[in-house]
């Protein structure tokens, strides 16, 4: 994202590690201040970057039930509000919808049997069909594992890959995705600097 800079992806991981994380431990770490911290997450949440903060939960050690991945094959045009539905059940922890028309969803269930809860808390007249599997175990890593983020190029706008050049200047960082865009976005900046 071309919004996004290095210190943005520094705080980012920093709250993906622990999102209960003081502004001023990220600042000390980023080497901000504690207000410009808040900013940018602000800006991130502006952005849609981070859309929450929430609380990993093991709902095995806090309720009785048995987890089940239930995936339902839904009429087209219907996904949302399956899906919507699916999320209202209680519960449900993950909820996932496909390209080929399938809202996906990982559920601790009290009581048993599934249909009677879909047919519950959905119209089931827009459920083509569905399959239930009983989980044994389930983890969860929210961390962007191995993963790096994409930055683009500031001169073009390209994705900037390990064949990418960084440049700082007056103290900020910028990406291009090759060597001729670097020296374009040098020769402009000086350009600029200079008029002003």
């Amino acid at each position: 994202m071309r919004e996004l800079d290095e210190t943005d992806l520094e705080i980012l991981q920093l709250l993906v590690a622990d999102a209960r994380r003081p502004y001023n431990e990220i600042a000390d770490a980023v080497d901000l201040s504690p207000p410009t911290v808040s900013d940018r997450i602000e800006r991130l949440k502006d952005l849609g970057v981070v859309r929450r903060f929430t609380v990993d939960l093991d709902r095995s050690l806090l309720a009785d039930g048995v987890a089940v991945l239930v995936d339902l094959h839904v009429e087209p045009g219907r996904l949302s509000e399956i899906r919507e539905g699916v999320e209202a059940i209680e519960g449900v922890e993950h909820v996932f919808v496909t390209a080929d028309g399938h809202v996906i969803f990982h559920a601790r269930l009290r009581g048993g049997a599934v249909e009677p809860l879909l047919a519950d808390a959905l119209d089931t007249e827009a459920v083509r069909e569905y399959d239930v599997k009983l989980l044994e175990d389930s983890t969860w890593h929210p961390e962007p594992r191995g993963v790096e983020f994409a930055l683009e190029c500031d001169e073009c706008g390209n994705s900037v890959t390990s064949e990418g050049e960084s440049l700082r200047i007056d103290g900020e960082l910028y990406q291009f995705c090759c060597t001729s865009c670097q020296s374009q976005f040098e020769e402009q900046y000086e350009e600029l600097k200079e008029a002003a």
